[in-house]
């Protein structure tokens, strides 16, 4: 059973876990060199769990035990005693190996140690170890304490008995536990590269503006978000980076080709809320307002309903394929999808929905007008529609 946990990383990712772990009841130990990142997480808990209780989620009993339940240290040492570690640390891969390994001399052999990376092969993050067995990847969802989904992706190393205890664990902290395949993205940041590549081609081709791609989403598909406010809260720069990352993962499979526009928004700073422009422009207050778009070609713009089918076709191809892979369970797909990116429905679940023949029938139209392996029809869908079965 985990009772004490050690958190490598401090800033939101890393202190927002062990405030989920330490809410569970464990001892959690929190490492970073910086003096300064410790402090900024004990002082952002506090406003945290100030705020709890004035909305009477917690009571100040409750705050101090989960206060309690965290020690704040710069030494790797001090997790010497850790029944799991988990590391939130720069998406990285030789600097993770570097900690791992470091970390390997001091906690013992019955330790498991994790990465939150999000798209890393937990494979080479296993590989720097001299028990790899161990070594298992635990991906939270920012903000962690709020988002109910967690990806648990064992590699090639990984043990059994490291991957029930990691499920329990996470399932025991209150979370949603989707297990998926060791290949890049996992399932969410693999399934989701269509919302923001084919808003991003549609942008290009001069059919619609950034807001109108926006509220095509959030109006007829019922999105929190559309593309482009996401993109500017999740950071251009890191959005942009993911993309790069999974593309090349993939051996430049088209699917996941990055944007150019993307990559100049980055270039220029225009990272999104964090800098005060990008797609949207940002007021000191947060508020938000479109930018003047200036269309540069002749190309007739496309309907509201067009755009969110364009888009959520391509998202369903993509979970279609994430399931002819093996890369997880369709109920693990539509769970991470809902609880892990707030999406209304699973795309499974709405592939079922809209037919599994309008999604072949939708995809093979795009083939046809642009020729590109872009747009090929999963494997999966095809024989489906040609089987008369759905997903559910």
């Amino acid at each position: 059973m985990i009772k004490k946990v050690g958190i490598i990383g401090g800033g939101t990712m890393g202190s927002g876990i062990a405030q989920v772990a330490a809410k569970a009841g464990c001892s959690v130990k929190l490492y970073d060199t910086k003096t300064e990142a410790l402090e900024k997480a004990k002082a952002d808990l506090e406003k945290i769990m100030d705020r709890l209780v004035e909305k009477e989620k917690i009571d100040s009993q409750e705050k101090l035990r989960i206060q309690n339940n965290i020690k704040y240290v710069n030494s790797l040492k001090e997790l010497k005693d850790s029944d799991l570690t988990i590391e939130a640390i720069v998406e990285n891969l030789e600097v993770k190996k570097n900690v791992f390994s470091t970390l390997e001399k001091f906690v013992s052999d019955d330790c498991l140690i994790a990465s939150n990376t999000s798209s890393l092969s937990i494979a080479s993050i296993a590989s720097s170890l001299k028990k790899p067995e161990r070594c298992i990847g635990i991906h939270f969802f920012n903000p962690a304490p709020l988002m109910k989904l967690v990806e648990v992706i064992p590699s090639i190393q990984t043990s059994e008995e490291t991957l029930k205890i990691s499920v329990k664990t996470i399932k025991d902290w209150g979370k949603t536990v989707a297990v998926a395949k060791d290949t890049p993205g996992f399932i969410v940041n693999r399934v989701a590269r269509p919302f923001y590549g084919e808003a991003l081609r549609i942008y290009e081709e001069g059919m619609a503006s950034f807001s109108e791609i926006d509220l095509a989403m959030k109006d007829i598909g019922g999105f929190r978000m559309g593309p482009f406010e996401l993109m500017d809260f999740i950071g251009n720069d890191v959005n942009y980076t993911v993309t790069e990352t999974v593309f090349e993962a993939f051996y430049f499979d088209p699917r996941y080709k990055p944007s150019f526009t993307q990559k100049r928004f980055a270039e220029a700073g225009y990272l999104g809320r964090k800098s005060g422009k990008g797609y949207y422009d940002y007021s000191e207050n947060g508020q938000m307002s479109a930018r003047v778009e200036s269309r540069t070609n002749s190309k007739e713009k496309i309907s509201a309903e067009i755009i969110f089918e364009r888009i959520l076709v391509m998202l369903i191809n993509e979970a279609a394929d994430a399931l002819f892979w093996n890369i997880a369970s369709a109920e693990d797909i539509d769970n991470a999808m809902t609880k892990g990116v707030n999406y209304p429905y699973g795309l499974l679940s709405w592939a079922d929905k809209k037919g599994i023949d309008w999604c072949v029938r939708k995809m093979d139209e795009l083939y046809n007008e642009y020729h590109e392996d872009r747009y090929r029809c999963s494997p999966l869908l095809r024989k489906m529609n040609s089987e008369n079965k759905t997903f559910f």
